[in-house]
Protein backbone atom coordinates (compact mmCIF):
# COMPACT_ATOMS: atom_id res chain seq x y z
CA UNK A 1 0.00 0.00 0.00
CA UNK A 2 1.59 3.41 -0.56
CA UNK A 3 2.67 5.35 2.09
CA UNK A 4 0.83 8.25 1.60
CA UNK A 5 -2.53 6.57 1.76
CA UNK A 6 -1.11 4.98 4.96
CA UNK A 7 -0.51 8.30 6.55
CA UNK A 8 -3.79 9.51 5.68
CA UNK A 9 -5.56 6.40 6.96
CA UNK A 10 -3.31 6.49 10.32
CA UNK A 11 -4.10 10.32 10.73
CA UNK A 12 -8.10 9.94 10.31
CA UNK A 13 -7.82 6.99 12.90
CA UNK A 14 -6.02 9.47 15.31
CA UNK A 15 -8.56 12.27 14.27
CA UNK A 16 -11.74 10.04 15.41
CA UNK A 17 -10.06 8.73 18.50
CA UNK A 18 -9.29 12.59 19.42
CA UNK A 19 -12.62 13.49 18.86
CA UNK A 20 -14.20 10.95 20.70
CA UNK A 21 -11.92 11.88 23.73
CA UNK A 22 -12.33 15.43 23.27
CA UNK A 23 -16.89 15.02 23.04
CA UNK A 24 -16.74 12.57 25.98
CA UNK A 25 -15.20 15.25 28.14
CA UNK A 26 -16.64 18.41 26.56
CA UNK A 27 -19.55 19.87 24.56
CA UNK A 28 -18.35 20.88 21.55
CA UNK A 29 -18.70 23.66 18.34
CA UNK A 30 -16.92 23.40 14.89
CA UNK A 31 -17.04 27.06 13.22
CA UNK A 32 -15.32 27.58 9.58
CA UNK A 33 -13.87 30.32 8.75
CA UNK A 34 -12.07 31.75 5.25
CA UNK A 35 -8.64 33.73 5.39
CA UNK A 36 -7.01 34.47 1.57
CA UNK A 37 -9.22 32.30 0.34
CA UNK A 38 -8.74 29.84 1.86
CA UNK A 39 -11.01 27.82 4.27
CA UNK A 40 -11.09 26.58 7.83
CA UNK A 41 -12.46 24.53 10.01
CA UNK A 42 -11.91 25.10 14.01
CA UNK A 43 -13.03 23.31 17.26
CA UNK A 44 -13.73 25.10 20.06
CA UNK A 45 -15.45 24.48 23.34
CA UNK A 46 -19.15 25.79 23.38
CA UNK A 47 -18.88 27.02 26.71
CA UNK A 48 -15.81 27.92 28.11
CA UNK A 49 -17.45 29.63 31.24
CA UNK A 50 -18.78 25.80 31.91
CA UNK A 51 -15.39 24.95 32.89
CA UNK A 52 -14.87 27.05 35.31
CA UNK A 53 -16.47 24.22 37.71
CA UNK A 54 -13.14 21.89 36.72
CA UNK A 55 -10.80 24.21 38.46
CA UNK A 56 -10.04 23.00 41.78
CA UNK A 57 -8.85 25.93 44.67
CA UNK A 58 -5.72 24.03 45.09
CA UNK A 59 -5.06 24.72 41.31
CA UNK A 60 -6.15 28.37 40.85
CA UNK A 61 -4.74 29.15 44.12
CA UNK A 62 -0.62 27.75 42.37
CA UNK A 63 -1.18 28.95 39.12
CA UNK A 64 -4.49 31.87 38.71
CA UNK A 65 -5.46 29.79 35.12
CA UNK A 66 -8.29 30.34 33.58
CA UNK A 67 -9.89 28.21 30.56
CA UNK A 68 -9.62 31.25 28.53
CA UNK A 69 -7.63 28.64 26.14
CA UNK A 70 -11.27 26.95 24.65
CA UNK A 71 -12.83 29.73 23.50
CA UNK A 72 -12.07 31.46 19.60
CA UNK A 73 -11.02 35.07 20.61
CA UNK A 74 -11.48 38.16 18.15
CA UNK A 75 -7.77 39.19 18.08
CA UNK A 76 -6.85 35.36 17.06
CA UNK A 77 -9.16 35.97 14.09
CA UNK A 78 -7.77 39.15 13.45
CA UNK A 79 -4.16 37.89 13.64
CA UNK A 80 -5.15 34.75 11.13
CA UNK A 81 -6.60 37.20 8.97
CA UNK A 82 -3.04 39.02 8.80
CA UNK A 83 -1.13 36.40 8.49
CA UNK A 84 -2.92 34.91 5.91
CA UNK A 85 -2.77 38.30 4.17
CA UNK A 86 -0.06 40.22 4.88
CA UNK A 87 3.30 37.85 5.69
CA UNK A 88 4.84 35.76 3.35
CA UNK A 89 5.92 32.57 5.69
CA UNK A 90 7.07 29.85 3.12
CA UNK A 91 9.94 28.00 4.63
CA UNK A 92 10.09 30.33 7.99
CA UNK A 93 10.17 29.17 11.40
CA UNK A 94 7.42 30.43 14.00
CA UNK A 95 6.26 29.95 17.27
CA UNK A 96 2.60 31.22 18.69
CA UNK A 97 2.56 31.72 22.38
CA UNK A 98 -0.71 31.34 24.22
CA UNK A 99 -1.88 29.09 20.77
CA UNK A 100 -5.32 27.97 23.39
CA UNK A 101 -7.01 25.75 20.50
CA UNK A 102 -4.58 26.59 17.29
CA UNK A 103 -6.23 28.84 15.07
CA UNK A 104 -3.36 31.24 14.52
CA UNK A 105 -0.83 28.22 14.23
CA UNK A 106 -2.80 26.38 12.08
CA UNK A 107 -2.89 29.31 9.90
CA UNK A 108 0.48 30.05 9.58
CA UNK A 109 0.88 26.14 8.79
CA UNK A 110 -1.23 26.53 5.95
CA UNK A 111 0.84 29.16 4.57
CA UNK A 112 3.85 27.34 4.39
CA UNK A 113 5.80 28.12 7.81
CA UNK A 114 7.62 25.70 10.39
CA UNK A 115 5.18 25.84 13.09
CA UNK A 116 5.69 25.21 17.15
CA UNK A 117 2.16 25.59 18.87
CA UNK A 118 2.91 26.34 22.22
CA UNK A 119 0.14 26.87 25.27
CA UNK A 120 0.61 26.47 29.18
CA UNK A 121 -2.53 24.11 29.00
CA UNK A 122 -2.07 20.77 27.85
CA UNK A 123 -5.84 20.35 27.20
CA UNK A 124 -5.09 23.22 24.88
CA UNK A 125 -2.34 21.47 23.26
CA UNK A 126 -5.17 18.36 22.23
CA UNK A 127 -7.08 20.71 20.61
CA UNK A 128 -4.21 22.00 18.57
CA UNK A 129 -3.51 18.53 17.46
CA UNK A 130 -7.14 17.91 16.25
CA UNK A 131 -7.18 21.04 14.30
CA UNK A 132 -3.82 20.45 12.58
CA UNK A 133 -5.68 16.81 11.84
CA UNK A 134 -9.28 18.92 10.67
CA UNK A 135 -7.24 21.46 8.40
CA UNK A 136 -4.40 18.63 7.30
CA UNK A 137 -1.60 20.69 7.98
CA UNK A 138 1.60 19.59 10.18
CA UNK A 139 2.56 21.68 13.11
CA UNK A 140 4.92 20.65 16.29
CA UNK A 141 3.15 21.92 19.82
CA UNK A 142 4.65 21.88 23.08
CA UNK A 143 3.65 23.17 26.51
CA UNK A 144 5.15 26.53 27.53
CA UNK A 145 5.31 28.45 30.42
CA UNK A 146 5.95 32.01 30.00
CA UNK A 147 7.46 32.50 33.77
CA UNK A 148 9.95 30.16 32.62
CA UNK A 149 11.12 29.59 28.85
CA UNK A 150 12.82 26.12 28.76
CA UNK A 151 12.72 26.55 24.43
CA UNK A 152 16.75 27.20 23.39
CA UNK A 153 15.57 27.32 19.66
CA UNK A 154 14.82 30.94 18.29
CA UNK A 155 12.21 31.57 16.15
CA UNK A 156 11.80 34.12 12.59
CA UNK A 157 8.40 34.95 13.75
CA UNK A 158 6.60 34.99 17.04
CA UNK A 159 2.65 35.07 17.10
CA UNK A 160 0.28 35.53 20.04
CA UNK A 161 -3.29 36.75 19.99
CA UNK A 162 -4.82 38.33 23.34
CA UNK A 163 -2.15 37.35 25.66
CA UNK A 164 -2.23 40.68 27.78
CA UNK A 165 -5.43 39.90 29.81
CA UNK A 166 -3.72 39.99 33.38
CA UNK A 167 -0.86 42.27 34.58
CA UNK A 168 0.99 39.73 36.03
CA UNK A 169 1.72 37.98 32.63
CA UNK A 170 3.26 41.38 30.88
CA UNK A 171 6.85 40.97 31.90
CA UNK A 172 6.25 37.00 31.58
CA UNK A 173 5.00 38.11 27.40
CA UNK A 174 8.37 40.82 27.14
CA UNK A 175 10.50 38.05 28.36
CA UNK A 176 9.14 35.50 26.63
CA UNK A 177 9.47 37.37 23.54
CA UNK A 178 13.22 38.03 24.13
CA UNK A 179 13.90 34.16 24.70
CA UNK A 180 12.63 32.98 21.50
CA UNK A 181 12.52 35.18 19.16
CA UNK A 182 16.13 35.77 17.00
CA UNK A 183 18.19 38.29 17.01
CA UNK A 184 16.53 39.66 13.50
CA UNK A 185 12.93 38.01 14.40
CA UNK A 186 9.37 39.79 14.83
CA UNK A 187 7.06 39.31 16.96
CA UNK A 188 3.26 40.31 16.30
CA UNK A 189 1.29 41.06 19.16
CA UNK A 190 -2.90 41.19 18.49
CA UNK A 191 -4.55 42.37 20.83
CA UNK A 192 -8.36 43.65 21.67
CA UNK A 193 -7.40 47.37 23.02
CA UNK A 194 -7.08 45.89 26.54
CA UNK A 195 -5.77 49.20 28.84
CA UNK A 196 -2.79 46.79 29.70
CA UNK A 197 -1.52 46.89 26.65
CA UNK A 198 -0.06 50.41 27.08
CA UNK A 199 1.80 48.94 29.95
CA UNK A 200 2.82 46.15 27.88
CA UNK A 201 4.48 48.45 25.06
CA UNK A 202 6.33 50.61 27.73
CA UNK A 203 7.70 47.18 29.54
CA UNK A 204 8.89 46.19 25.92
CA UNK A 205 10.34 49.55 25.03
CA UNK A 206 12.20 49.06 28.02
CA UNK A 207 13.59 45.57 27.10
CA UNK A 208 15.34 47.44 24.09
CA UNK A 209 12.15 46.53 21.47
CA UNK A 210 10.59 49.13 18.68
CA UNK A 211 7.03 48.90 18.36
CA UNK A 212 5.02 49.72 15.76
CA UNK A 213 1.56 50.05 16.87
CA UNK A 214 -1.89 49.73 14.57
CA UNK A 215 0.36 48.49 11.99
CA UNK A 216 -3.74 46.94 10.94
CA UNK A 217 -6.70 47.18 12.76
CA UNK A 218 -9.98 44.82 12.36
CA UNK A 219 -13.35 45.41 13.80
CA UNK A 220 -14.58 41.16 14.47
CA UNK A 221 -17.72 40.29 15.69
CA UNK A 222 -21.05 41.77 16.52
CA UNK A 223 -20.88 44.10 17.99
CA UNK A 224 -17.59 44.66 16.69
CA UNK A 225 -14.29 44.52 18.76
CA UNK A 226 -11.51 46.80 17.38
CA UNK A 227 -8.38 44.57 17.02
CA UNK A 228 -4.92 45.92 17.10
CA UNK A 229 -2.22 44.12 16.17
CA UNK A 230 1.78 44.97 17.45
CA UNK A 231 4.93 44.55 15.20
CA UNK A 232 7.51 44.43 17.63
CA UNK A 233 11.30 44.00 16.58
CA UNK A 234 14.52 44.43 18.84
CA UNK A 235 16.45 48.15 18.50
CA UNK A 236 19.45 46.98 16.45
CA UNK A 237 16.79 46.26 13.77
CA UNK A 238 15.82 49.69 12.41
CA UNK A 239 14.69 48.96 8.74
Amino acid sequence: MDRMLISADKQSREMAELYDALSGEYDLRESPFTFADQTFSFLSVLDSYALLDRITQEEFVKDEQMPYWAEIWPAAIALSSFIAEDLMLEGRRVIEIGAGVGMVSVTAARFGAGVLATDYSTEALRFVRYNALLNRVSLETARLDWRSVMCSEQFDFLFAADVLYERVNLLPVVTAIDKLLKPDGVAYVADPRRRLAEQFLELAAENSFIITPELHEFRIGRPPVAVTIYRITRCQQLS
